[in-house]
């Protein structure tokens, strides 16, 4: 039962049943599209207005919360693969293939309990994976291709792409507005902040910000050290 604090008890009483009544309508219309996934490990909380294409292609191992107006596409080569306890924000977009034709995209991985927050743009023509424990936040954009822009004589459009991977490891913290390009890899306990552009890798429990984003201090590893801090 969910609880919320600092309300009175009336209070409380009735977000409580408009947290059951939403709750309940999601778990109906996700046993309408549980059938058509290529794996489902779980209960399926479906919001409204979610777009989901080619869902043979995408695998789930627990519960999985899709939030209102998703754009979830699965074809690709190695498919959409969520582990358990995964939530994907409102409005918030994965594309690992074009609409209209094309070579098919690498595909998406992401580990146990991570997130996406409202707004997220998940490319993943590329392969990205995410490990577990991973938070997203508001409109953070990931891509794992870049235009070819080489030829000065040529369009940008007609020389195609570029496709790499990225990288992100357990228990980061990627905050909003984010973006990440193609060939990234983020080391584990990674924060990185706010608006930040992250263009290289980053180690293991670093703190990151800028644009393009720099190391700017490690976590501290000891217990009572500086544990917090806005991003």
């Amino acid at each position: 039962m969910p609880e919320f604090s600092g309300l009175s008890a009336g209070q409380a009483r009735a977000a409580k049943w408009s947290a059951y009544r939403r709750a309940a309508g999601m778990i109906a219309r996700g046993l309408m599209r549980r059938p058509f996934f290529g794996t489902a490990g779980g209960p399926l909380f479906l919001g409204r207005r979610v777009r989901i294409t080619n869902p043979s292609f995408i695998r789930y191992a627990g519960r999985l919360v899709i939030e209102d107006g998703v754009e979830l596409q699965g074809l690709s080569k190695n498919g959409i693969v969520f582990g358990s306890g995964v939530s994907i924000g409102a409005g918030t977009a994965i594309r690992p293939s074009s609409y209209y034709g094309g070579e098919a995209g690498e595909g998406l991985r992401v580990g146990d309990r991570s997130s996406f927050a409202t707004g997220c743009f998940i490319g993943c023509s590329g392969s990205i994976v995410i490990g577990d424990d991973v938070m997203l936040g508001p409109g953070v954009r990931v891509f794992s291709e870049n235009h070819v822009f080489a030829d000065p004589g040529a369009t940008i459009k007609s020389q195609g792409v570029q496709r790499g991977a990225v990288t992100i490891g357990d228990d980061c913290w990627i905050g909003s507005g984010v973006t990440i390009t193609s060939g990234v890899t983020i080391g584990r306990g990674v924060v990185i902040g706010s608006g930040s552009v992250v263009t290289r890798d980053i180690p293991d429990f670093s703190i990151a910000a800028g644009s393009p984003a720099k190391v700017i201090r490690t976590r501290a590893t000891s217990t009572g050290g500086d544990g917090g801090g806005n991003v």
